[in-house]
């Protein structure tokens, strides 16, 4: 899912990059075809990412216990409890996951830069404001799904108990979902006002 995510966030980057630089060839350039196209992407992206931990973990032998000591059946748990080597397990998970990142990630940031661009040039402050105002909730999702992602996953292992990573995996996959509706709802008006009661 973390795969499909952030391909998404970086297709919603796109999305967002085109609403500002070229409004009047939004829905030229947005069209169904390419929103299709971007939708499956990110769902390639994900199986494939998902296709490759799971023949991982196919080759892994357990011969400990067989009880996870975590919140959901993730990868370093997983790799904790094998009995035989994860060496190369354990570099293909690093090696996939930058990929996506450096993938991913700076197709994000190239989108804000030239979207920052285009906001330099709008003369006005209240249109300046409006066009930054449709960016917020997008960069809010991102900053945390990459922020709290890295909290879990981007540690080094030595500082770092077992625990403490639980906690960090707990709030990774927990606040983005609990967060995201709530984000994409601020610029409701019928949200607005309930929030101002």
């Amino acid at each position: 899912m973390a795969a499909t995510e952030s391909t998404l966030l970086s297709t919603m980057a796109y999305d967002r990059y085109v609403a500002i630089c070229n409004p009047l060839r939004y829905h030229a350039i947005m069209n169904k075809k390419v929103c299709l196209e971007l939708a499956t992407i990110s769902w390639i992206f994900g199986i494939l990412y998902s296709l490759i931990h799971t023949g991982n973990t196919f080759r892994l032998r357990f011969c400990k216990s067989i009880q996870i000591d975590h919140f959901f059946c993730d990868i370093p748990p997983l790799l904790k409890i094998s009995c035989s080597s994860t060496i190369l397990t354990e570099m293909i998970v690093y090696v996939v996951g930058g990929l996506l990142v450096l993938i991913c990630f700076p197709l994000i940031i190239i989108s804000y830069v030239f979207i920052v661009k285009t906001v330099f040039k709008i003369s006005t402050a209240k249109a300046r404001t409006k066009t930054c105002s449709t960016c917020i909730s997008h960069f809010l999702s991102v900053s945390l799904f990459y922020v709290s992602g890295s909290f879990a996953y981007f540690h080094p292992t030595e500082h770092n108990s077992f625990n403490q990573y639980k906690v960090n995996a707990l709030f990774y996959t927990i606040l983005p979902p609990l967060l995201n509706p709530l984000i994409y709802s601020f610029r409701n008006k019928e949200i607005e006002k309930v929030f101002k009661k």
